[in-house]
């Protein structure tokens, strides 16, 4: 049997209730924070940690008060060095200030004492890159994941793991074996979700662009408790039907990624603002939301 990662302790309002009850009342929208150097261009702005800066404070500015969470993805910003890194801190705690969950997208994974350094940056209270979620990898058994699970629920904070991605290499590796590797992930996930209501802490990363839904892929987000972040929408090619299709069951704890097809209406702030708006109108329409 697969180790079971962790176990529930007393302490602040878990993750799962504060986003679902954070996205009843603002919607499923999460808005990813991805300046690569396209967006940088197309805007206008310089590819330098000045550059990510402007493009951050104008998206977040724009977009607070028209999606419930934030997702910036910290490649974008370690590119740029110490000032880049100093920018995504910046981002956090805008974040925390306006009221945004948010999900650092890092993907991180190794064991032992490294795993739970990588905890402490991104979970720990007080650290200049801690986030409400971040995103990490099972691939080093799901049982490397034991220092992140615990010190994220310790201090009501969360993980969105990789499940069942929607990059076509990814099921080279996700699908092999009966039952395969994301379905046995799935199940360790949803033991340490056991008993949390209205769902658990330990979320799943799961694409909205599949060729199958993850019912029929034999994977069981229903009885695995889990928060689920669904990229794929928008640039990617899933649209709002295709997330209420593939998340059937789920569809209220369901988290919405997009980032180019918000992104691309910026520089100006309104346009930025009304695309998100629309975005969140159409996925809680769609969401039953």
């Amino acid at each position: 049997m697969t180790q079971r990662v962790g176990t529930h302790h007393a302490g602040p309002q878990h993750f799962g209730a504060r986003l679902v009850s954070a996205m009843a009342s603002a919607g499923p929208l999460c808005v990813g924070l991805d300046p690569h150097a396209d967006i940088l261009r197309e805007w206008g702005l310089p590819d330098d940690a000045d550059g990510v800066r402007t493009f951050s404070m104008t998206v977040l500015e724009a977009v607070t008060g028209a999606c419930v969470a934030i997702k910036p993805q910290s490649a974008f910003y370690e590119r740029h060095g110490s000032a880049g890194v100093a920018v995504l801190e910046t981002v956090l705690a805008e974040c925390r200030d306006r009221g945004l969950i948010s999900v650092l997208d890092v993907k991180r994974g190794d064991i032992g004492s490294t795993l739970g350094a990588y905890a402490e940056a991104y979970l720990a209270e007080g650290s200049p890159l801690a986030a409400d979620s971040v995103t990490v990898s099972p691939y080093l058994g799901y049982g490397s994941l034991r220092p992140a699970v615990e010190l994220a629920r310790r201090g009501g904070r969360g993980l969105f793991v990789l499940g069942l991605t929607s990059n076509p290499e990814g099921a080279d590796v996700q699908l092999v074996g009966d039952p395969s590797v994301a379905a046995r992930v799935v199940a360790d996930v949803a033991r340490d979700n056991a008993g949390l209501q209205p769902c658990g802490d330990i979320g799943l990363v799961v694409g909205a662009t599949l060729p199958r839904t993850p019912a029929e892929l034999g994977i069981d987000l229903v009885s695995s408790g889990a928060p689920i972040l669904a990229p794929g929408v928008g640039a990617q090619g899933a649209d709002a039907d295709d997330v209420a299709r593939a998340f059937a069951g789920v569809t209220e704890r369901v988290l919405v990624p997009i980032s180019r097809g918000i992104l691309r209406a910026g520089p100006d702030p309104a346009s930025l603002r009304t695309s998100a708006s629309t975005w969140t109108e159409r996925l809680g329409a769609a969401l039953g939301r």
